[in-house]
């Protein structure tokens, strides 16, 4: 490792180009990355669903966002030659590659060498020769598996970045907690209320829609609170179905899916008494603003489960556990499918009976479960 050189490194570009969650569970190495040298900019070369946090990551200086072609999410074409060039004008000192076990940091190494870019960190499964002039073997699974934010905490620790603050990170704006609060009351939602995010960008990982709507009955008719369902544009309509077949009065839950900013959901979030939540963005939300999570877990990945924050991770046990797929390879879905309306809303009960800040500004720092990886697929 070229530790001296990156302690000098003053230009640093960070790279992580799949998802919102993705760039959430980066943060605390950002963090380590900025404090490590006073002055220090950090840029993050992120998709075009990452750059949404460009104005709630206070450790980055810019956000650039690239379409690459070898992510799944991308969408259109995207330029390297032109990339590059936008790169290597801004005369970056070193470039981290954040990535998750199954990704390859080729691609992006050698997009960083084109750029121009003298020093290059990453993961890395096979030696990448003069792409990387620093990396770590990649170990996982085979030799066990790390939360993601500790993976990535770890990959900067080799070259001497650390902090002593873990904690996720997204900065509120006070206008955002304003619209929301307001939206909120000329609705007739009081606090405190649960909030419920269906959504999930891979099937694998979506909650069947019936269990929406039986939680949504039993968290008003038991629990005697309010909900506030939220998702992005395209699961207006999945939210609609839910509260169609929701059998609650007029007022009891209501539906925000398309209707806020990320920053208003962020603010959502952290009005809500407890969220629940697919395993997907949100869920990484909540825990880096300290709200309750119940978080119904696809055995798809056991690394991503909620960081640092109360929490329920919800599951169905299944022999084809970890497959790390998109879609159910089994077409059954059981890990999620066999999860109960009633079971998540007594994890709800549980976390609203252990306490703490009710508008989850102050709730305590707990350690993620972390299932158990027996054999990837």
């Amino acid at each position: 490792m070229n530790a001296p050189r990156w302690n000098e490194a003053r230009n640093i570009l960070c790279v992580r180009l799949d998802n919102l969650g993705d760039v959430l569970m980066c943060t605390p190495a950002f963090r380590a990355l900025k404090e490590s040298l006073p002055g220090r900019r950090l840029t993050l070369l992120t998709s075009s669903a990452g750059a949404l946090l460009r104005d709630h990551l206070p450790e980055l200086d810019e956000v650039i966002d690239y379409a690459a072609p070898w992510v799944r999410q991308a969408a259109g074409q995207a330029d390297a030659p032109e990339i590059a060039a936008r790169l290597r004008a801004r005369r970056f000192d070193g470039a981290v590659i954040f990535t998750c076990f199954s990704q390859s940091p080729l691609p992006a190494a050698l997009l960083l060498h084109q750029a121009g870019i003298p020093l290059r960190l990453a993961h890395c499964r096979e030696n990448p020769y003069a792409l990387l002039t620093d990396w770590v073997k990649e170990t996982e699974p085979a030799e066990g598996i790390r939360h993601e934010v500790r993976r990535q905490l770890d990959l900067v620790a080799q070259v001497g970045a650390r902090s002593d603050n873990e904690a996720l990170s997204f900065r509120l704006h006070g206008a955002d907690i304003a619209a929301v609060r307001a939206r909120l009351a000329a609705h007739g939602v009081s606090q405190p209320f649960v909030l419920m995010h269906p959504g999930a960008s891979a099937a694998s990982r979506r909650w069947p829609a019936r269990h929406w709507s039986r939680a949504v009955e039993l968290v008003y008719h038991e629990l005697g609170h309010q909900v506030v369902l939220t998702g992005v544009a395209s699961e207006a309509e999945l939210v609609r179905d839910i509260l169609t077949q929701a059998q609650v009065p007029p007022g009891a839950a209501l539906p925000l899916a398309g209707a806020l900013s990320l920053g208003e959901l962020g603010a959502a979030i952290a009005l809500a008494m407890v969220v629940l939540s697919n395993n997907s963005g949100p869920a990484h939300l909540s825990a880096a603003l300290g709200t309750p999570i119940v978080d119904l877990y696809a055995q798809t990945n056991p690394q991503h489960t909620p960081w640092q924050v109360p929490q329920r991770v919800l599951f169905h046990d299944v022999p084809c556990r970890n497959c790390f797929r998109s879609e159910c390879p089994e077409g059954h879905h059981a890990c999620l499918e066999r999860v109960e309306p009633e079971q998540a809303v007594a994890a709800i009960r549980e976390l609203v009976e252990e306490g703490g800040d009710p508008f989850g500004f102050s709730a305590p720092a707990q350690q993620a479960v972390v299932i158990p990886l027996h054999e990837a697929r």
